[in-house]
């Protein structure tokens, strides 16, 4: 026996002494932790172990179950989105096992399950009325307005085109989806034990975030229900909605979004989100709280510099827990009536497989904080922090990357080249580095513009520096999580001077000694593809460039997207009125300094950043005879990572243009 655990050990050894760096596939075998709910009696967590599948190329999802101590966890069923019933012997959850999503239940003590749904159209927001007879939810509806027609009905059997799309809206199609019917999101109410969906909301707006009041007798959701609500979309109001008589009451009224109302324990205050909207690039959303009649309202978190979402009540009704950002970190805050603000968990993350955005989820029960964590090298994983204390309880990923040698990620702070504003950044050191040695080294820019990257796991950019690459991100001026100003220094300048943002830190790393100067390369998607042409039509110290679904042309980019109202805040007027100001800022205008190797790649259903803006400026590259390509990825809309494979191609793509670039270069 002795001999058998002495050879396992060496087994053991000699593989971990044999790390290979992540591979592409690998990411098929990473699993995240999202979504924990903790039992009405605080002793139990559920939670989803979300992974990709590499036969269906898809996200799977299961829940699973723990104490909060990592002691007694087991599986329970293929699902997400689970919620506990009063009785805490039971939840309720959404599976799309029968082929469509549709609401279940699931009895702890025997393990059955029931459908109790048979929807026709995928829900949200689900929501447990205080007495657990009801169920509150939003689905899409189609709207009954009247389209004028002139065609014939077509003989039977005839094969004529398919019929005209008819369009009268604002915005008519949606990043991914393509060209969309006219639909409202309104709330549904059934009851708990399963049933069919009753529609409470009528007319042609959306409704979101439903909750109830403590009495069960009525729901508080959000909404624009303005005439002109489509020119104004961010202008939600809170309403409540009485369930007798169908009595609709606006109990909000600003220039701004009032939205996600939370009723409190008591059901005498309600908390919800906003701002005063100053047509500002970027707006901090702060929490206000209100009685539950509307009167009385305050903002609880106006006199910090944070912008908080994802708030719930503590259970005695005494302060709100809410997400907050700072300095590319995810926290999760408790805040007293008095507005003083006690952080109670960081480090929060999401289960993206592409780049270190933030994200995460948490749920709280008295002083026990349950949340979904990660760092720069581990995926997310489920957390516990309880008096001071955390207390991770999974480890996921060990099965992986206990056999994998990753980029270490090291955290800087440098100086703007233009103004001496303070730059966060971080640094992907190539597996197995070599400070005696010289690498080559990709600036990767994060979108938005208004985001922020952080100190999170990031396969993409890991996978990155698997090939021998140093890897540079940071957040340059307009990025979020340090404060508004900061953010708001691109108002109606962007792209600018967070050019000078990024090449300082280019400059800050080659300073290090360890970077061949002649071997930069940089990339970007969305907002970062933005920044990537602005900066090879300004500087050629790049020896390659790839620009992932960028804009390039504001002008055509503010006619086409399926945002087309953010005109009213990135610039000051429309495009006709602004003609100079919109090509200023576009990439487009710079186009004949660019000398720089170019690939141009994004989704053919992109609509946020149409493909027409790649398809510009690679005919322009092409004109001028610049080494150009241009990658369209099939089925993919703005989120490229949506599909796993998709995410392989994009990763693909980059660095083998670097490395067909790189390789007539001397190497140091």
């Amino acid at each position: 026996m002795n001999y058998i655990l002495t050879l396992l050990f060496l087994v053991l050894f000699a593989l971990c002494q044999a790390q290979g760096t992540l591979q592409p596939l690998d990411i098929f075998d990473l699993e995240f932790a999202a979504d924990p709910q903790i039992s009405p009696d605080g002793k139990s967590i559920v939670f989803v172990r979300s992974s990709m599948d590499i036969m269906t190329d898809a996200r799977i999802s299961n829940l699973w179950i723990t104490d909060l101590y990592g002691n007694k966890m087991r599986p329970l069923t293929e699902g997400r989105s689970a919620m506990w019933l009063p009785d805490g012997e039971s939840l309720l959850y959404i599976s799309s096992e029968s082929g469509k999503n549709q609401i279940h239940k699931l009895w702890l003590d025997n393990g059955q399950t029931a459908q109790i749904t048979n929807l026709q159209q995928s829900v949200s927001n689900l929501q447990l009325s205080p007495d657990g007879k009801w169920l509150a939810m939003t689905m899409s509806v189609e709207s009954t307005a009247s389209k004028p027609s002139v065609l014939p009905s077509k003989p039977k059997g005839a094969k004529w085109a398919d019929a005209p799309i008819y369009i009268d809206r604002l915005v008519y199609r949606s990043d991914g989806g393509g060209y969309t019917s006219e639909r409202y999101s309104h709330i549904f109410i059934m009851p708990s034990d399963g049933g069919t969906p009753t529609q409470i909301t009528k007319g042609d707006y959306n409704h979101r975030s439903p909750s109830w009041s403590a009495d069960s007798k009525s729901i508080y959701f959000s909404s624009n229900q303005a005439p002109d609500w489509e020119y104004n979309q961010q202008n939600t109001e809170v309403f409540t909605i009485d369930l007798a008589t169908r009595t609709v009451t606006q109990l909000t009224e600003r220039y701004g979004p009032d939205a996600s109302p939370v009723v409190s324990p008591s059901g005498n205050q309600i908390a919800y989100l906003g701002y005063d909207d100053k047509k500002m690039g970027y707006h901090h959303t702060r929490i206000y709280v209100m009685d539950k009649d509307g009167s009385n309202s305050s903002c609880l978190t106006c006199s910090s510099d944070f912008s908080f979402g994802n708030i719930q009540w503590s259970h005695d009704g005494n302060a709100l827990y809410a997400q907050y950002d700072k300095e590319g970190n995810t926290k999760v805050a408790k805040i007293n009536k008095g507005g003083q603000i006690e952080t109670v968990a960081s480090d929060l993350g999401g289960t993206s497989i592409g780049r270190p955005y933030d994200g995460g989820d948490y749920d709280a029960y008295k002083n026990v904080i349950a949340y979904t964590t990660t760092t720069p090298t581990e995926p997310t994983e489920l957390a516990v922090s309880s008096g001071g204390q955390v207390r991770r309880l999974t480890s996921l990923n060990n099965d992986i990357l206990a056999f994998k040698k990753l980029g270490e990620v090291e955290e800087i702070w440098y100086k703007s080249s233009y103004d001496g504003q303070r730059i966060q950044g971080w640094i992907i050191k190539p597996p197995g580095f070599d400070a005696s040695k010289k690498y080559p080294l990709i600036l990767e820019i994060h979108g938005g513009p208004f985001a922020n990257y952080g100190d999170r796991f990031t396969p993409e950019l890991q996978l990155m520096a698997s090939k021998g690459y140093a890897v540079l991100y940071t957040n340059p001026r307009g990025s979020t999580s340090y404060g508004e100003e900061f953010a708001n220094l691109i108002h109606h300048n962007y792209p600018s001077n967070d050019y000078d943002d990024l090449m300082s830190g280019v400059d800050e790393v080659i300073a290090k000694g360890y970077i061949d100067e002649d071997r930069l390369f940089v990339t970007g998607g969305s907002g970062g593809g933005v920044l990537t042409s602005w900066i090879i039509g300004n500087t050629d110290r790049f020896a390659a460039a790839v620009v992932a679904k960028p804009v390039i042309n504001w002008y055509s980019w503010a006619l086409t997207a399926d945002i087309s109202g953010v005109v009213n805040y990135w610039f000051p007027g429309m495009p006709w009125e602004h003609e100079e100001h919109y090509m200023k800022r576009s990439p487009i205008s710079l186009v004949g300094n660019v000398t720089t190797p170019t690939m141009l790649l994004t989704g053919e259903n992109d609509y946020r950043t149409p493909m027409s803006e790649s398809e510009q400026y690679y005919q322009a590259l092409k004109l001028q005879k610049v080494p150009s390509a241009l990658v369209r990825i099939q089925g993919a809309g703005h989120g490229i990572a949506a599909k796993p494979s998709n995410l392989l191609a994009k990763v693909g793509y980059i660095t083998g243009w670097f490395e067909q670039w790189d390789a007539g270069i001397e190497k140091k």
